[in-house]
């Protein structure tokens, strides 16, 4: 059904008029412009499509836009803030945690996602919650260095 949704997007206010069931990855990229956010498998396995909403990371090739009416979104380019990198970005940028770099957006707001709830994870928790983020570059280990050093980094507040 056509209708309007409105939603916070990276701290704005978003209003979108479109058919309710289009997946948020599409108005993201499409209408909105916001291309940090990829296309994988669109079947919610790879991760590449990450995105958080009230602060659980939701793959957006999965959610329609209806079920989002209302929440928070935060894309890739809204973890900055302006000219300041989020410290998971800094820390992937630090540990070379990307190759291509395709999947690394999903990887920064899946690990953006953990550490709102476990700001300081053990190596275990890191493994489990990142295990169904894929990264066909085998970035894997440097990913996960680069999140256990944000959970420093973060742990004093900066998220």
């Amino acid at each position: 059904m056509q209708r309007t949704i409105s939603f916070t997007l990276n701290g704005q206010p978003a209003r979108v008029a479109t058919d309710d069931e289009r997946m948020l990855l599409w108005v993201l990229r499409s209408d909105l412009g916001l291309t940090g956010t990829k296309f994988g498998c669109g079947v919610a396995l790879c991760g590449a499509c990450t995105v958080v909403v009230d602060q659980q990371a939701v793959r957006s090739c999965s959610v329609p836009l209806k079920d989002i009416a209302g929440k928070h979104v935060v894309t890739i380019e809204g973890l900055a803030s302006g000219d300041q990198l989020h410290p998971i970005q800094e820390a992937f940028l630090k540990h070379h945690a990307f190759q291509c770099g395709y999947c690394t957006s999903g990887m920064i707001l899946n690990a953006y996602a953990l550490l709102l709830k476990t700001p300081q994870p053990t190596h275990a928790q890191i493994l489990e919650h990142m295990e169904d983020n894929l990264c066909r570059c085998g970035a894997h280990v440097r990913i996960v260095e680069a999140i256990q050093e944000a959970s420093g980094a973060v742990n004093g507040g900066a998220l």
